[in-house]
């Protein structure tokens, strides 16, 4: 699935400030390259629905034996691990006696401080292994994981990985020990070693997928093989909400255009970026934030959320906001599925030039069925002009006034917002009181 930059931004799959991501929030990764790979796979969605449909299998064998994943195996075994085998280490006998043993100690004593170090974590790695290999044991596992999974069996048969195996990991050394096991480490089997932690780096990327679904309480979405798009979404709702409440929404062929409307805080923003996550990462074979989930395969998803000025350029607002629009209408124009998040379109400028702009592109992209569009605007008047277009629903988020404060329900309601809560927040905050004491 084809996300641009801006996309990515506007739905905060990634942040300037990484603790307000969506990727920061499902990344349960243990290693530093199992991060850096969970990370390639946010930046690829994927195109095929065999893809999506193969790594929702593996997540949910990891997820099935979530219990069971190695602990064994942290970032400082990785590093450790990943240290030593680039460590300039003083060569070691090939068959080292006690005798040599005590001289390497006594005579290269900062190298036998880093294997004796170092030994422990590669058997830790080892035995790690050993049971994530039994997690996929009998699993009906896809081909390109399954070959995974033989590569490190057919490592791990070999003798001496079968040693290690059957050496306790908290066992003391001798000084002869050590520098053996060093030695096979380094010289007999280090690119194993670090064909095995390549590996891991996926495994680490596929449990953190299958962590998140747990933690999040997520669940896979269901792809529909159909031409034209379908979303139906059931309990949605976004991850980086501390108390959030679902939504439930719903676009098809015949209404594949939602006209939403709301006052400010009344929630648009949030469902419409909600809808972008959850499609993101149903495209990546995640688990979505939702209770039920049904869609087809998008060719691409695009946004106009956050569109900002450029002063170096001498490029307005408005300008920007117009520019973006050009640019989702040629990319649309395709015939392919995409779905289109739009948050308040025309901003930067009057509302009379806002209003007839946004009818113009509303009746526009109201014309093209491959697609399906969420749009959302404070311009409540321009819904009579769009009555007629019979794929646009018209949904709102309600605002009530209880006691003299804001209540919001967060829930979906058929029709066109009426509220116009401005001037009650302006009188509410004191800011009128001030400016009659000018």
């Amino acid at each position: 699935m084809y996300i641009d930059d801006i996309s990515f931004k506007d739905i905060s799959i990634f942040n300037v400030e990484e603790d307000q991501s969506v990727f920061s929030k499902l990344n349960f990764t243990k290693t530093v390259g199992g991060k850096e790979t969970l990370k390639h796979w946010f930046q690829h969605p994927f195109h095929s629905m065999d893809r999506i449909i193969h790594t929702q299998e593996v997540v949910q064998i990891i997820y099935n034996k979530l219990a069971q994943w190695p602990q064994e195996i942290s970032n400082g075994t990785i590093v450790v691990m990943g240290k030593y085998l680039d460590y300039p280490v003083d060569a070691i006998d090939k068959k080292p006696d006690a005798f040599s043993a005590f001289l390497y100690r006594i005579f290269h004593s900062a190298d036998y401080a880093v294997i004796k170090f170092s030994v422990e974590h590669f058997i830790r790695f080892t035995h790690g292994l050993q049971k994530i290999c039994a997690i996929f044991e009998n699993a009906a596992v896809p081909n390109f994981v399954q070959h995974k999974i033989d590569s490190i069996k057919r490592r791990l048969d070999q003798p001496y990985f079968q040693t290690l195996l059957k050496t306790n990991i908290d066992t003391k050394f001798t000084r002869q020990k050590l520098l053996s096991h060093a030695r096979h480490f380094r010289y007999e089997h280090k690119s194993d070693f670090n064909h095995l932690i390549d590996i891991f780096f996926e495994l680490d990327a596929w449990y953190s997928m299958a962590k998140a679904m747990e933690y999040h309480k997520m669940v896979f979405p269901k792809f529909e093989n159909k031409d034209v798009p379908v979303l139906q979404i059931e309990g949605l709702f976004h991850v980086l909400v501390p108390q959030p409440v679902p939504y439930d929404i719903g676009l098809n062929p015949t209404q594949n255009f939602l006209f939403l409307t709301g006052a400010n805080m009344a929630g648009k923003s949030t469902l419409i970026k909600s809808v972008g996550v959850a499609v993101f990462l149903a495209h990546l074979g995640m688990a979505v934030p939702a209770k039920n989930m049904q869609l087809t395969l998008f060719d691409g998803l695009i946004s106009n959320i956050n569109v900002e000025d450029n002063i170096a350029k001498g490029e307005s607002y408005f300008y920007n906001e117009v520019q973006r629009i050009k640019k989702t209408v040629e990319r649309i124009s395709n015939k392919q599925k995409w779905l289109v998040l739009i948050d308040e379109l025309f901003k930067g400028t009057n509302i009379e030039d806002a209003m007839k702009c946004s009818v113009e592109v509303i009746n526009g992209l109201a014309k093209i069925a491959t697609s399906q569009f969420i749009l959302s605007t404070h311009l409540y008047e321009i819904g009579r002009d769009l009555k007629h277009i019979p794929n646009i629903s018209f949904k709102y988020f309600e605002t009530q006034l209880i006691n003299n404060e804001l209540v919001f329900s967060y829930q979906l309601k058929e029709g066109i917002s009426k509220d116009r809560i401005g001037y009650f927040i302006l009188q509410k905050e004191g800011v009128v009181r001030l400016l009659h004491e000018l």
